[in-house]
């Protein structure tokens, strides 16, 4: 009788951690923001009807949360690494390309959300160029109420002398290869998607 009793009352225990468990990982857990590899990325002039567009960045991927509460990104920003030179592309536009939104916060669920992302030069004056060499993409975001941005990709990308030469007239594309598994570039006139509008 009393190995019954031990044993119903281990049993409850554990029943009790699994419910915990449970619904810590289905209601209370936060979790945090991922993004899928893009299978394009873009250098080169913005669209639109202004006649010097800016610079910009711009890929297209699934963002995800990787808990059920889903989170809140609070900006996005992408950090373009060429030897010693860094320069952020922190103005932030995304959507479709006839519903495109300054971006100003966006409700990521666990099923992901897949939207176009442009990047493109502060308003400040910066200089910069697109010169022939290594390039390293890494793609930030900011969840509300963290104070550090979050790495959500990295990748490293190689612009040649001719597809450098392009630009700013004309965009460099980055197609991903999966037999060869990295990116292959190719140059295409710059697409009509005006973001720097939306500033």
């Amino acid at each position: 009788m009393l190995a019954i009793t031990v044993l119903s009352f281990v049993v409850s225990i554990l029943a009790l951690v699994v419910s915990g468990i449970t619904a810590w990982l289905a209601l209370l857990r936060r979790g945090t923001a991922k993004m899928t590899q893009p299978t394009v990325i873009y250098f080169g002039p913005d669209g639109g009807r202004i006649q010097r567009p800016p610079l910009k960045v711009y890929l297209r991927t699934l963002l995800y949360a990787t808990g059920k509460r889903g989170c809140i990104v609070e900006g996005m920003f992408i950090r373009l690494r060429r030897g010693e030179t860094s320069q952020n592309f922190n103005i932030w536009v995304y959507g479709e390309s006839l519903d495109l939104h300054r971006g100003s916060g966006l409700a990521v669920p666990e099923s992901g959300i897949a939207a176009d992302h442009h990047f493109i030069l502060p308003s400040d004056g910066t200089p910069f160029q697109f010169l022939p060499g290594s390039y390293v993409l890494d793609v930030f975001a900011t969840l509300v109420g963290d104070h550090v941005p979050l790495l959500l990709y990295s990748v490293r990308l190689e612009l040649g002398g001719d597809h450098a030469n392009a630009l700013p007239s004309q965009g460099v594309y980055f197609d991903w290869g999966p037999d060869a598994g990295r990116y292959h570039a190719h140059v295409r006139p710059h697409p009509m998607s005006p973001a720097y509008e939306k500033l």
